[in-house]
């Protein structure tokens, strides 16, 4: 069991693994970043923990990076945040939902609250800066934690790529700003960076391998 006042950042690849979604805790609360997978599969991880829920963030609305977060909002009774800007994207690709065994976002879904860059305490004493970055979507999101210096790109930068820009409302010129912003930002080279696929790197390294990431 956690102690009371431990802070723990966990970077898990719920099934069928694919995303990569972070949980973070401080003693037995909890914050969970691009919940993909089945809520029943979260709804488990939390209660076989005893960890309380507290709330849930996306870096962007495709559905491979909030597919549980309407289920999991409603059974624990939180709120789940996402960029105004990338709602229409929810239910969007139930294809792709389809094709991982994952049950379809219906119509009827808990609407999430809109967020945009500024910064906000998601849990106590654990500070969170949010930056936009357009671009894979309208609506993308960067998470930036100072203190731990982690950050959470999502699909925005890849290990030696950016995301996808030919889905609905994708802009490569937009993409290649935030990009641009973030390397302006001159974070420490040992900020370890969370990417929405793939290893995860640190900001040093993709100064070196990210021919984009300048």
């Amino acid at each position: 069991m956690q102690k009371n006042n431990e802070v723990k950042f966990e970077i898990l690849q719920m099934p069928p693994r694919n995303t990569d979604s972070l949980l973070v805790s401080v003693g037995m609360d909890a914050v969970i970043f691009d919940p993909w997978g089945k809520a029943k599969d979260w709804e488990k991880v939390l209660l076989d923990r005893g960890l309380r829920l507290r709330g849930i963030y996306a870096t962007h609305g495709h559905p491979d990076h909030i597919s549980a977060a309407p289920a999991l909002a409603r059974a624990f009774n939180v709120d789940w945040f996402l960029n105004a800007n990338d709602n229409y994207l929810i239910g969007w690709g139930n294809e792709l939902l389809d094709m991982f065994g994952i049950p379809h976002i219906h119509d009827n879904y808990k609407k999430p609250i809109n967020i945009s860059a500024g910064s906000v305490e998601i849990l106590p004493g654990i500070k969170m800066e949010i930056m936009e970055s357009p671009g894979h979507t309208p609506g993308g999101l960067m998470f930036y934690f100072p203190k731990y210096k982690i950050l959470m790109v999502g699909d925005t930068l890849f290990q030696e790529s950016y995301g996808n820009t030919t889905f609905p409302g994708g802009d490569e010129n937009q993409i290649y700003e935030s990009i641009h912003n973030l390397y302006e930002m001159d974070l420490d080279d040992e900020t370890y960076v969370v990417h929405g696929h793939g290893m995860d790197t640190t900001i040093g390294w993709l100064k070196k391998h990210n021919p984009y990431f300048k």
